[in-house]
């Protein structure tokens, strides 16, 4: 069985070489031209790409460009030229969320290696399988996944799996998330997350607020750290392991690279002095420590609650104050002069004392710390204060020194040579290392040795004597070579140098075939436009959002229900009343929930509410009309067209566009086969971290919560006094809503104009009241009767479509 690939994240050039020095196998890392989910890292510019690549080569890694974010119709021809830029620099593979990506990639160079990215919200072996069709080889599994679930997973699909094992986790899932783009006016499907979910929030109750005391970070979960179950990953065929980190500084890369190459092959040595103890792995970075899902939901310790930044360990809390020294309890860590401390006094909202340590001594209850200039005003520290150890001059010393190793670790990659000839004939040397093969003959002939003449020992000698060079003799073969013969060591070694030479030339340049021109046209995939009278589809949640919008003249009406019993009912009554009726799939199908979608195809709706790739797979060609919701993320023409051949007769365009994006993909789509979100509450966080569970029950998962969603409702207070719903989908997951309603009413008569005749209203927790006013104002928009304006006015709404700001990019264009 071979060893999973330790993928390391690069930031920066830092970052990448202290990945390498550490051990990894491949890196990730993203270019400062855009499209990549970590828009603010440092990145790398695609106009010096080669010299980065073939640094990773010589290094005997590989090297993974993210162009991982989604793309909007005036992009295409721009992210064209940049995947032309990462085939012809020799990238081993672009990791991709937006299948316009893969189909311009695969037209434009078929042998660069495709990854679908955890952004594409791959959740289950069905997704996999569906998004294979783009020419994947791997699939970035979501964080959320159990290892029983992985292993069905992989028995489900023929794609690769590439799962994360360390680093932050998202509460929401990913590609799923919107609260950037709700609250800040960028998406992190384009790369700016704003980081919402580490904020803090307070709880309401049924209306009320509840006190949790220190507890405000409800949304800011532990990181993962999965060094004590990699050997269980690699058992079960996973391709690779995954760290995240592309904002962190090579410490933190270099620390856990080096101890996850160690957990997998324990004889490894680092190329730098990297520290191999848990103590560093939290130390370089930590929010604390967690398995996160792969034992399955753990509501009660996935959170904390209590702080959202690095805390590295914990040493213990403050028991006595004198002047400039403090004494703590606890005795585990060892503690030393030089390590930086945090004092924690359960208020991370407000500055917290921090600065390293000039002595520590033990003592009997614990340790005893004196402090200097820098450090903390030890007037602001109380007894009772936790303090956090939050570096160590240790950890930080051997990231830097990681760093200064070099571009490329030395001997590293194993060179297979195998030696040939005749007496009167050269010496020919064949020399074989990943995958490149070259060859290089002696100047003068083989003659008869008067001794021992070239036998394997003198060959190893001289032609494997590869230190200082990224090579090392994995193999010799002297097979082919005549006994007894002679040839002077200078030339052995002219040949060595020679080999070294050709293999690091080899290493470093990658020949690929690529189109020869734009193959945008090409790849587009034409679907039939549809024709329909323009009307208003309503989404509703319960029952009394049901009658008010059935009531309001609603034609047609979308299901998202809690419970699926009350669901069949539903359906019952709005057919009774003469609507069409269409139900909602979950937004996440993972392995073993196709049953979900079996039961909503056997109620027999007019349509079903596509939400997820899974339920894509499931449902398609069973005659039921499928119309695919926003959380596909489809925002240009070439995902529209590939998604609508693949079964749905309508896409939802993603919230990630503005007012101009969405006209330009609707322009360039089939007409009429684009729905377009009118009225919403835009859902800002879906997670499978359930709030409800987590602080309104002792439960670990929805076995043992006790159900506390069927007896409450929950909303999340932010900074400014908004008060965010909190709703639970029949799958047990939790969906932050925002709590202002937006609304595109000014768009409406533009995309009647443009065929768009799928407009969608969706009700969260609005009253049969409420309901009903919305649903008559957007029915006589619609009709003509009233201006947007008194939609805007009937439906108490915020008029804005999407988000405020993109990250289009313009790219100079290379010679």
């Amino acid at each position: 069985m071979a060893r999973p690939e330790i993928l390391a994240p690069a930031g920066d050039r830092d970052a990448l070489a202290a990945a390498l020095a550490a051990g990894a196998d491949a890196v990730y890392f993203g270019l400062d031209d855009g499209f990549n989910a970590r828009a603010r890292a440092t990145n790398f510019p695609s106009s010096g790409l080669a010299e980065v690549i073939a640094q990773v080569h010589r290094a005997g890694a590989r090297a993974y460009v993210t162009l991982n974010t989604l793309v909007f119709e005036p992009e295409l021809a721009i992210v064209e030229e940049l995947i032309r830029r990462v085939a012809a620099a020799g990238s081993d593979a672009i990791i991709v969320q937006d299948p316009a990506v893969a189909l311009i990639a695969r037209a434009v160079c078929p042998a660069l290696e495709l990854h679908a990215s955890t952004q594409m919200t791959a959740s289950s072996p069905a997704a996999a399988e569906l998004l294979a069709e783009l020419g994947l080889a791997r699939v970035v599994v979501p964080r959320e996944l159990s290892l029983a679930e992985l292993r069905a997973y992989r028995d489900g699909t023929r794609l690769a799996l590439e799962v994360f094992v360390h680093g932050a986790l998202c509460v929401a899932w990913s590609g799923q998330c919107l609260s950037s783009e709700a609250w800040g006016g960028r998406s992190a499907n384009r790369g700016q997350c704003a980081q919402a979910c580490r904020l803090p929030y307070r709880l309401e109750v049924d209306g009320s607020e509840r006190d949790l005391g220190e507890v405000e970070y409800l949304l800011s979960p532990r990181d993962l750290r999965a060094l004590d179950r990699a050997g269980e990953l690699a058992a079960l065929g996973v391709a690779s392991l995954k760290i995240e980190g592309r904002l962190k500084g090579p410490a933190y890369v270099a620390t856990a690279v080096a101890q996850y190459r160690r957990a997998l092959d324990p004889a490894f040595e680092p190329a730098s002095a990297i520290p191999l103890d848990r103590d560093a792995l939290a130390i370089a970075y930590s929010r604390g420590p967690s398995l996160g899902f792969l034992d399955g939901a753990d509501h009660q310790t996935l959170v904390d609650g209590r702080a959202p930044r690095h805390r590295g360990l914990l040493l213990g809390r403050v028991i006595a104050i004198e002047g400039d020294e403090l004494e703590l309890d606890g005795v585990g860590l060892d503690v030393r002069a030089g390590m930086g401390v945090v004092f924690d006094r359960g208020r991370p909202e407000e500055p917290e004392q921090g600065g390293p340590i000039f002595a520590a001594a033990r003592t009997p209850r614990g340790h005893r710390l004196r402090f200097g200039q820098p450090g903390p005003d030890l007037r602001e520290v109380g007894l009772g204060d936790r303090v956090w150890v939050t570096s160590d001059p240790r950890v930080t010393r051997a990231g830097l020194d990681a760093a200064r190793a070099g571009a490329a670790p030395l001997g590293r990659i194993g060179v297979t040579l195998a030696v040939a000839g005749r007496a009167g004939e050269p010496l020919v040397v064949r020399a074989s290392a990943r995958g490149r093969t070259t060859e290089a003959a002696s100047a003068s002939p083989l003659a008869e040795a008067r001794n021992a003449g070239l036998g394997r020992e003198l060959l190893a000698d001289k032609l494997g004597a590869l230190g200082g060079t990224a090579f090392h003799l994995a193999e010799l073969d002297a097979s082919a070579l005549a006994p007894g013969l002679h040839l002077p060591v200078s030339e052995l070694k002219d040949l060595r140098r020679a080999i070294v030479a050709a293999l690091d030339r080899a290493l470093a340049t990658v020949e690929r075939a690529l189109a020869p021109g734009p193959v945008i046209d090409a790849v587009r995939i034409a679907a039939a436009p549809r024709a329909a009278a323009p009307e208003l589809v309503v989404l509703c949640r319960d029952d009394a959002q049901l009658d008010a919008a059935l009531d309001a003249g609603a034609p047609e009406v979308e299901l998202d229900w809690m419970e699926l019993v009350g669901l069949a009912r539903a359906v019952a009554r709005a057919r009774s009343r003469g609507a069409r009726v269409a139900v909602a799939t979950v937004r996440v199908q993972k392995p073993g929930e196709a049953k979900i979608d079996e039961h909503l195809a056997s109620l027999a709706p007019d349509a079903i509410l596509v939400r997820s790739w899974g339920s894509l797979a499931a449902l398609r060609g069973r005659g039921i009309a499928l119309h695919g919701d926003f959380s596909l993320n489809v925002t240009n023409s070439l995902s529209a067209g590939w998604v609508l051949a693949r079964g749905l007769d309508t896409i939802t365009a993603a919230h990630d566009l503005d007012r101009d994006q969405l006209l330009a993909l609707v322009a360039a789509a089939p007409r009429g086969r684009i729905a377009v979100t009118v009225h919403h509450h835009i859902p800002t966080f879906h997670t499978e971290h359930c709030v409800y569970a987590h602080l309104l029950s002792d439960g670990r998962d929805f076995r043992s919560c006790g159900r506390p969603c069927e007896r409450h409702r929950v909303a999340l207070r932010d900074r400014v006094g908004l008060v965010h719903p909190v709703i639970v989908d029949v799958g047990c997951r939790n969906t932050v809503f925002n709590a202002q309603a937006q609304s595109a009413a000014a768009l409406v008569p533009e995309l009647v104009a443009r065929g768009v005749s799928r407009r969608r209203v969706e009700l969260v927790r609005e009253t049969g009241e409420e309901a009903h006013r919305v649903v008559t104002a957007y029915r006589r928009l619609v009709a003509g009767a009233i201006a947007p304006a008194e939609v805007v006015r009937a439906a108490a709404v915020h008029e804005q479509f999407g988000v405020t700001r993109g990250t289009m990019r313009t790219l100079t264009v290379l010679p």
